[in-house]
């Protein structure tokens, strides 16, 4: 007899009705996809999205792309691609302890920052120059999936990337997308100390009385404490929240980094240098829209747009070398 089963969709499906918290969603009532699919035999909806994602291009190049330290003397500081490791890990960790739908936060924390551009928040300022009401890494991420690489993901991934920053009003519409949004920030507040402290830039005997306090050390103990705050809380409000405490002190936290790290007076030349580059390669290419790469140019896409595409996709090194290469 055989060790092993085979799992059918629709026994997936079947342990999500029957096993999952009432509040969790359920790939069976899925708003669907833009273009009708015929189901996969083995796999949920929403396990057929998150593995699409995984095998994107623009999945590959986060590993090329700055999260908080541009080109870093190093090879242990954080980039795009571990940070959303990361996010996707204490993602799935809520949605587990939670009894929400894994595969779905799971799909959701991997796609959320597919469309950043290169040198982190400083090129999506860049760009926010080019666009009326300013451009949003969150908006392209789903740009990526569903028009530059389609994938054809689920309303409910699409939803949930589309609304992950706390920026973003109406907030995600399932509660496994607010989960990536608690995910999230609990991830760049602990591993951006982490990086600030390995710079240099802060010593951890800097930062808030309030953080050390009530998370413990920084690192694992900080994202023990943040994710049970989260699950103790949802589960006593019923919807996807913070102990109160906590997420003061997370807010405070998060205005210290911005303060002394994110736009520290030091890094600003290195900013202005980013800017610089991704504006000129953004100029660059729509005053010649015939250079943009037919692999990144949507036929609908009007100059604006396909430099716009063409450039938040980059990675940093690349974005670089080419700014170099139109220089010269």
């Amino acid at each position: 007899m055989s060790g092993f089963i085979r799992r059918t969709r629709e026994q997936a499906e079947l342990w999500e009705r029957e096993r999952l918290a009432p509040a969790a969603a359920r790939s069976t009532r899925s708003r669907g996809r833009l273009i009708s699919e015929a189901p996969d035999h083995h796999r949920t909806a929403f396990e057929r999205d998150r593995d699409r994602i995984l095998h994107t291009k623009a999945f590959r190049r986060l590993k090329h792309k700055t999260q908080v330290f541009i080109d870093p003397d190093g090879d242990h500081f954080v980039t795009r691609l571990t940070h959303t490791l990361q996010v996707t890990q204490i993602g799935r960790s809520l949605a587990v302890y939670l009894g929400l739908n894994e595969p779905l936060a799971e799909a959701i924390c991997l796609g959320h920052d597919v469309g950043h551009s290169p040198f982190g928040h400083i090129g999506e300022d860049a760009l926010s120059t080019y666009v009326a009401g300013g451009w949003h890494h969150a908006a392209q991420s789903v740009r990526v999936f569903e028009v530059l690489e389609p994938i054809n993901p689920t309303w409910e991934v699409s939803d949930g990337i589309r609304a992950h920053s706390w920026k973003i009003d109406p907030p995600p519409s399932t509660e496994e997308g607010m989960v990536c949004r608690y995910a999230d920030r609990i991830a760049y507040l602990t591993h951006d100390v982490d990086d600030a402290v390995r710079a240099g830039v802060i010593a951890y005997r800097d930062l808030p009385a309030g953080a050390q306090r009530v998370f413990g050390t920084p690192g694992s103990a900080w994202i023990a404490t943040m994710i049970e705050a989260v699950v103790d809380d949802s589960v006593r409000t019923g919807t996807i929240t913070m102990a109160a405490e906590a997420l003061e002190v997370m807010h405070e936290l998060r205005e210290f980094m911005f303060e002394r790290v994110y736009l520290r007076p030091e890094a600003a030349e290195q900013r202005d240098e980013a800017i610089a580059v991704i504006r000129g390669l953004a100029d660059h290419y729509v005053a010649h829209p015939g250079e943009v790469p037919d692999t990144y140019r949507h036929p609908d896409s009007d100059p604006v747009t396909a430099a716009i595409d063409y450039v938040s996709g980059m990675t940093d090194r690349f974005a670089v070398r080419d700014w170099e290469r139109i220089r010269r």
